[in-house]
């Protein structure tokens, strides 16, 4: 087949396992686009989003049914609607507000923001980017706004210039990225594809993790108009198929969901001295452009106040929902919670946490090597015989005692609470900023729990804008998971700026990010202290099942008699 030969016709590897064959016939697939794709009209590229849309819709039930299959969930339980509103809900979010940015691009140059643009207390730009137009965010999720924070000197007068700023080349250059598919979340490859597509410019090559490679024929259907015109291309195996894909000579650049020791070994090799000599010599193996998302230890702030006890028991089920959701196997579950150790409701926070728990049906481990993980943070034999592990709460550990809860994202359903001395609770908040910063390793995202009344006190609310201002984080979540970001969709995605290939912390790079500001520097999430109804994506909601599928119809295709339909389920949580 000749490297010129436009349309390309795809073929399925045989078997699910990719040869290098395989590999460089996809790559050269793509490499025949180039040109046509750089030539490819906005109007042309929202036919194609749309048209994946309609393709996600008709694959969505398969692709649920498949993951709950692999992970062994129930239907119709809370934990089965997970897994729509974290694989195909988020996808079509993702396609909706991708088309109505391209449309915005068509007509103006640059796409329109929802929200208002502010200068925030210490100089920086802060852009609204929930609630979203047209997808009814201000009912859905009343009360929830984010705000990205740009980088130091973006104004309000040059921020247009720093949006959608591939559609501004005459010639923009089109690369081939290679996509190392993440295998826990079912929406981040798509979403990570669709980021270097449509938002940088590439042609992308999807590696598929072999932990979730059961949802690659869904892909292929759900996105067959990419794969038609030969803009995208799936392929599978394991760690050899990897390495064929990142060697290909036509690949200009990695991109990686994954582990920080998956992102070592790709650019400085296998640990051992050879990989320590590059490292000091700074030459990496790896010479192409890559970028990232690795990871956190993610903490969750508990700024003191006197709570409720039916506040106390709200933010107990929430930050059960951090820890539970898809088994805990989130590169941004909770894994740290950081209390004052004055605080006189820190032992009955941490009861009520561990009580609802206890009522969280346990998951199965699907994903590998979680049994020895749980050993190593645990010490414990947790595996029973359904291949389930326990949720663990591990109170007051200290850096000293236990450095592995600190140094390293454990990946599995533990938890740890460490608790730091402060004179007082605006003290506190202060010093668990620099302890957040400095102690934890990870730059992706942060929680505060904190009370309206705190931030009222005195001069607590410049306090807490500090705090948001200081802490390095992509994204930080107030009173709610900071997870909410990513499935929002429209904020940028990734660690905090400033990553190298030597240190790369969280990662490098943004996905997501629809409203395409290219000088983001971190997204501020915030939601009220409770909430009414009892969010569906809460594992304790009884509704969330019957909600699932209507939320991806109303995705798809928005209107307020949808919204009303949700009402019933939603007020049963």
């Amino acid at each position: 087949m000749s490297i010129a030969e436009p349309k390309a016709l795809y073929r399925e590897p045989s078997g699910r396992i990719s040869t290098p064959d395989d590999i460089d016939r996809a790559v050269r697939e793509l490499a025949a686009n180039r040109d046509r794709f750089r030539r490819t009209s906005v109007r042309e590229r929202i036919r194609l989003v749309e048209e994946c849309l309609r393709g996600l819709v008709a694959e969505a039930d398969g692709w649920v049914a498949a993951a709950c299959e692999a992970k062994g969930l129930q239907p119709g339980t809370s934990f089965a609607a997970e897994e729509m509103a974290a694989g195909p809900v988020a996808v079509a979010r993702y396609l909706k507000l991708l088309a109505q940015s391209l449309r915005d691009i068509e007509a103006q140059g640059i796409p329109r923001v929802p929200g208002e643009i502010v200068v925030g207390p210490e100089g920086q730009v802060r852009v609204e980017v929930m609630p979203t137009r047209g997808l009814f965010d201000g009912i859905l999720f009343s009360g929830f706004k984010a705000h990205v924070w740009m980088q130091p000197g973006v104004t309000p007068e040059n921020l247009g210039d720093t949006m959608a700023t591939i559609y501004r080349h005459e010639h923009p250059p089109v690369g081939i990225s290679l996509v190392l598919g993440a295998g826990n979340v079912s929406s981040i490859p798509p979403t990570d594809a669709f980021s270097k597509l449509f938002q940088e410019g590439q042609l992308v090559l999807v590696k598929m993790n072999p932990v979730n490679e059961y949802l690659g024929p869904f892909y292929e259907r759900a996105f067959a108009a990419l794969l038609r015109e030969g803009y995208l291309r799936i392929v599978y195996g394991g760690a050899e198929a990897g390495i064929a894909a990142i060697n290909q000579p036509l690949v200009d650049e990695v991109h990686i969901t994954g582990s920080i020791y998956s992102h070592e070994t790709i650019v400085w090799g296998p640990p051992g001295p050879e990989r320590d000599l590059r490292k000091s010599a700074g030459d990496p193996l790896l010479k192409k452009r890559i970028t990232s998302e690795l990871g956190n230890v993610t903490p969750w702030i508990v700024v003191p106040w006197d709570y409720s006890e039916k506040e106390l028991a709200f933010q107990a089920e929430n930050t059960a929902a951090m820890i539970t959701n898809n088994a805990s196997f989130n590169c941004i579950a909770t894994k740290m919670v950081v209390t004052w150790r004055h605080w006189p409701q820190r032992e009955r926070f941490l009861d009520l946490l561990e009580a609802t728990l206890g009522h969280v049906p346990r998951r199965k481990a699907y994903y590998p090597g979680a049994a020895d993980r749980f050993r190593k943070f645990t010490g414990c034999e947790g595996l029973d015989e359904h291949g389930c592990l326990p949720w663990t709460i591990v109170r007051n550990v200290a850096p000293q005692r236990d450095p592995q809860y600190f140094d390293e994202e454990s990946f599995v359903c533990v938890c740890a609470e460490t608790a730091l001395d402060a004179a007082t609770p605006a003290d506190f908040l202060d010093a668990a900023v620099e302890f957040a910063n400095d102690r934890l390793w990870g730059t992706l995202g942060a929680g505060l729990m904190v009370h309206p009344k705190f931030r009222r006190e005195g001069n607590h609310e410049a306090r807490f804008q500090r705090a948001l201002a200081n802490l390095r984080y992509g994204t930080i979540g107030i009173n709610h998971w900071p997870a909410l970001s990513y499935a929002m969709i429209s904020p940028p995605w990734g660690g905090f700026p400033g990553g190298t290939i030597a240190e790369p912390q969280s990662g490098i790079g943004w996905v997501h990010n629809t409203y395409m500001l290219d000088k983001a520097q971190k997204t501020v999430l915030e939601g009220p202290l409770t909430v009414f109804p009892k969010p569906f994506w809460f594992p304790t909601h009884t509704g969330a099942a019957g909600m699932a599928g209507d939320v991806l119809r109303l995705t798809a295709d928005p209107s307020l008699w949808k919204v009303l339909k949700l009402l019933p389920a939603a007020l049963r949580g």
